[in-house]
């Protein structure tokens, strides 16, 4: 059957109804990639597989939510919605909305946002309103506007977008044929890791004992149990822009990570109980170890993330090397977006082209070198 996104197939799961007016580009079923090369580079025997959201139609996790919250969104009779954004939150936002028929109000920060993202939004053609502050200035204006303008928040505050990003959960644990045992991603405006907690917790029997029913209708949980176990949750901030390392809000956050650029977020709580309730932890990176996890991915294993994502890689980097992963354990890492959102950084620290004449001699002499 011709797959048609992650509502139609997980509606069992999901808050929505017959009637709901699913608004969807084929969202999720996104590749779960073992990493063949990197392990033995970094010696550990530890199994690793990124989940490359990079792959959804706008390039990022966020079209999971999106496709939830406009979903309910037009089911409620809004004509127009809006989001504060660091990038792709807006890029979703507005794709959604175009498919929907309805309008689309982005705040991004002033100078502070790749231009891969920045190009979406404008062309799915939402209002882009770009304000001298950041982001945490952005979200707070965007529940000020919602609050009392006909226009649907769409930003994780919104319940439903957590919805839609726990699927990515359900289908880890169908391809693995059970949870990992450690889920390693990046941390921003915390929804992405409290969004798979949520679906982690939801794939699992919460009794103590078994009850016998899980074979059948199980009154704790929407649908069947589809795995045995909750991973070990891990999330990584960048150094410069990482509240939850600190132990509270950071006031004006910097980081080359711009998707993950945020001092207040929104789902604080959230995030805390997915760490420990998981028993996991967070880290934290510097721009320069998340560059390098970035380019480790591209160069040995073909997968090409912004550095954002590569900030989850980055931190299992150092787990890894400070002996905090066990020994022959299943991993698996988020990267939540496709490295041409920011081609710009990826260009800055890569080699430049070589420049020679069209001749096969001075090519072939280049090749020769390089062998």
């Amino acid at each position: 059957m011709r797959y048609s996104g992650l509502i139609e197939k997980y509606r069992d799961r999901l808050p929505v109804t017959a009637s709901t007016p699913v608004i969807s580009l084929g969202e999720g079923n996104t590749p779960l990639i073992e990493l063949r090369n990197l392990p033995a580079i970094l010696g550990t025997d530890v199994q690793m597989f990124v989940k490359f959201e990079g792959l959804n139609p706008t390039g990022s996790f966020k079209d999971r939510g999106m496709t939830m919250a406009v979903t309910k969104a037009v089911e409620a009779g809004s004509k127009a919605i809006i989001c504060a954004s660091t990038g792709n939150t807006s890029a979703a936002a507005a794709a959604y909305a175009a498919r929907a028929g309805i309008g689309c109000f982005v705040l991004i920060p002033e100078g502070k946002i790749a231009l891969g993202k920045l190009a979406q939004a404008m062309m799915h053609g939402s209002t882009v309103i770009q304000i001298q502050g950041n982001f945490d200035d952005g979200m707070r204006l965007v529940q000020e506007l919602s609050s009392d303008m006909p226009v649907a928040l769409v930003n994780s505050v919104n319940p439903y977008r957590l919805q839609g990003q726990k699927t990515i959960s359900f289908e880890i644990i169908e391809a693995l044929g059970d949870a990992p045992d450690y889920h390693v991603l990046p941390v921003g405006n915390a929804g992405n890791i409290s969004g798979h907690w949520m679906g982690y917790s939801e794939s699992v029997c919460q009794q103590t004992e078994a009850c016998g029913l899980c074979h059948g209708a199980c009154p704790y949980h929407p649908a069947k149990p589809i795995a045995t176990k909750r991973p070990i949750m891990i999330g990584n901030q960048a150094a410069g822009a990482a509240p939850f390392l600190r132990g509270e809000m950071v006031k004006n956050p910097e980081t080359i990570a711009t998707a993950i650029r945020i001092g207040h977020p929104m789902s604080w709580n959230l995030a805390w109980a997915a760490v420990r309730e998981s028993g996991g932890w967070f880290n934290e990176c510097t721009d320069q170890e998340i560059l390098a996890a970035q380019a480790l991915l591209a160069r040995h294993e073909g997968v090409f993330c912004e550095p954002s994502s590569a900030t989850g890689f980055a931190g299992l980097i150092k787990d890894i090397q400070a002996g905090r992963i066990k020994a022959g354990s299943r991993i698996v890492i988020t990267l939540t977006g496709h490295g041409l959102k920011d081609p710009d950084t990826a260009i800055a620290q890569s080699s430049k082209p070589h420049l020679v004449a069209a001749e096969r001699g001075a090519i072939g002499d280049l090749i020769s070198k390089h062998l």
